[in-house]
């Protein structure tokens, strides 16, 4: 179902949206009333109660069509999880409902202006005032910032480091809360970055998700996932750009024969499917290992996001290369997951961090 959509309401618009900047909103609610709003929030909330590895080959199909609205769409169903497994009751019968329907999208605001990888030292506070939190502060690189309806905070609520990190929700209609130019990035453009800002806004406690001093975990907890998300979606757009390789070696010729007749080209092909494939497997074993609850799930989704995420550029590269001169031009579609796939890398934790992540799991006791 999934590819299927990916083919019919998103590949066909995909060059179009990135071109001119586009959130496509109404795709985005679609594909949440065929239940990819909530893949894996409880049922009785809404969602679909589908598991991690489900949602990885949601997320990998979708990137067929377009990584960029795929991520967005893995970005939503990690702030939206975040509500179901660390919110009352009454939260999660407040918001799930619309969120698995993505009729209310979310955004996850961890990072800072300073703050990236150390993102135990973020400097945005919440003090508390009676009933309400006061947030002041600003949030950097935050996909869909200005167009979503509901931001996943992590703020200061008390003592340096992670253990004075809380995690707030903060509707869109928060006075204060105002947003920063939409970024000029290299790809990624079917949905807005923005930096969000909190001046003086006012929320409520009720809005707090778990205990006060809990939202670093919350945070990283929810990362896990978004890791292996993040590299579903880099498989999907690397697939897309391999096929798109092969048709092209199909039909060009060179010298008197087909490309795909040269055996040096066979070879870069046979080596893209392969790492490929490697790291398809890798994303699978770790999305059930985070499914298990096994104790390394979290180093396991480290490592295949680092992987995931690496290959998935280098193979879009090695396609864009095998394209010639027509690679560079956006018609072929090519050039556009080279750059919606390059930011894979970075986001959702660097691949520098991944590999502390595993190597910390490896020499400490």
């Amino acid at each position: 179902m999934a590819r299927d959509f990916a083919a019919e309401r998103i590949a066909p618009r995909a060059l179009d949206w990135d071109a001119d900047k586009h959130f496509p909103v109404d795709v985005l609610r679609e594909a949440g009333a065929l239940g990819m709003g909530g893949i894996y929030i409880r049922e009785e909330h809404g969602g679909s109660g589908l598991t991690r590895l489900d949602a990885a080959l949601i997320f990998e199909a979708l990137a067929t069509g377009c990584p960029t609205v795929s991520a967005f769409l893995s970005i939503h169903n990690m702030a939206s999880w975040m509500i179901d497994r660390y919110g009352s009751g009454q939260q999660r019968e407040r918001w799930l409902p619309e969120l698995c329907r993505a009729e209310t999208l979310a955004a996850y605001c961890l990072t800072e202006p300073g703050s990236g990888s150390d993102a135990a030292a973020l400097r945005t506070t919440a003090r508390r005032e009676g009933d309400d939190y006061v947030l002041n502060g600003t949030k950097q690189f935050i996909s869909g910032a200005g167009a979503v309806d509901l931001y996943v905070v992590m703020a200061r609520t008390g003592e340096a480091g992670p253990r004075g990190i809380s995690t707030l929700v903060v509707p869109a209609t928060t006075p204060g809360l105002s947003f920063g130019p939409n970024e000029r990035k290299m790809g990624w453009n079917a949905q807005p970055t923005r930096q969000v800002i909190f001046g003086e806004c006012r929320v409520p406690v009720a809005n707090r998700l778990g205990e006060e001093g809990t939202g670093f975990r919350i945070a990283m907890a929810g990362l896990d996932g978004g890791r292996l998300n993040i590299g579903a979606c880099s498989l999907g757009g690397a697939q897309s750009a391999l096929d798109k390789a092969l048709a092209y070696t199909r039909e060009r010729r060179a010298f008197g024969k087909r490309l795909d007749e040269f055996q040096a080209l066979q070879f870069r092909l046979a080596d893209m499917a392969t790492e490929l494939e490697a790291a398809r497997l890798m994303i699978y074993a770790a999305a059930s290992s985070l499914d298990r609850g096994d104790a390394d799930a979290t180093q396991r989704a480290a490592m295949a996001k680092r992987f995931a995420t690496d290959v998935g550029f280098k193979v879009a590269n090695e396609a864009l290369q095998l394209h010639g001169g027509y690679g560079y031009l956006s018609e072929y579609g090519v050039e556009k997951i080279v750059r919606d796939l390059r930011v894979h890398q970075i986001l959702e934790g660097t691949n520098e961090i991944m590999r502390l992540i595993v190597a910390r799991g490896l020499v400490q006791p």
